[in-house]
């Protein structure tokens, strides 16, 4: 009989949005280059919080594709053709990790990341990925209506311009209560 990954015990979480993502949407492929310092910050951020002992969880689009699980979605955005493959490649989910897949926007909707989180003790969220004016924006909204703490390092997030990345920041800053400092001045604990 398999045996059942629980959730951690823990006060933060670390959320990656949309990270494994083909980026094979009109001006994608230059997202993706423009993001590849971004996914690099990610991935140390990962490495802190796995030797912190901070559950990671994969929050992603299941790219509208309703028979697909996070193994086969992650096969089909690293192939060579895939503009997002050299993103995936730095962050595919390890065996450690959690993957959530969603049908839209939010991280939150109408998947079970909420109650995982709050089975698990969870107050904070380190919130990162792709789009920060979009899949990112919306799951941070939905994070604090749900009154979860939130950080959003600014370095650990991209958008398809420097205008929209500024423009989300205020307003998860603004409107959320989210905390925008870099990554390297994050302290994570379990």
């Amino acid at each position: 009989m398999p045996t059942r990954s629980r959730f951690p015990k823990a006060r933060t979480a670390l959320l990656l949005v949309d990270t494994i993502n083909p980026f094979d949407f009109p001006d994608g492929a230059a997202f993706a280059r423009r993001s590849l310092g971004v996914a690099r910050a990610i991935a140390a951020l990962r490495e802190r919080a796995s030797r912190a002992r901070v559950p990671v969880v994969y929050v992603n689009d299941n790219l509208g594709r309703w028979r697909s699980d996070a193994h086969e979605l992650i096969e089909r955005c690293r192939q060579p053709d895939m503009p997002g493959a050299p993103i995936v490649d730095l962050l595919a989910p390890r065996p450690t990790d959690h993957v959530i897949l969603k049908a839209t926007l939010s991280g939150f909707y109408q998947t079970p990341l909420d109650t995982m989180l709050r089975l698990g003790g969870v107050q904070r969220i380190v919130l990162t990925g792709f789009a920060a004016d979009n899949c990112v924006l919306f799951t941070a909204a939905d994070a604090y209506m749900r009154e979860y703490r939130l950080d959003v390092p600014r370095d650990c997030i991209g958008a398809k311009s420097p205008a929209a990345l500024r423009r989300a920041l205020t307003t998860m800053e603004e409107l959320l209560g989210a905390r925008t400092a870099p990554s390297t001045s994050l302290r994570l604990r379990a």
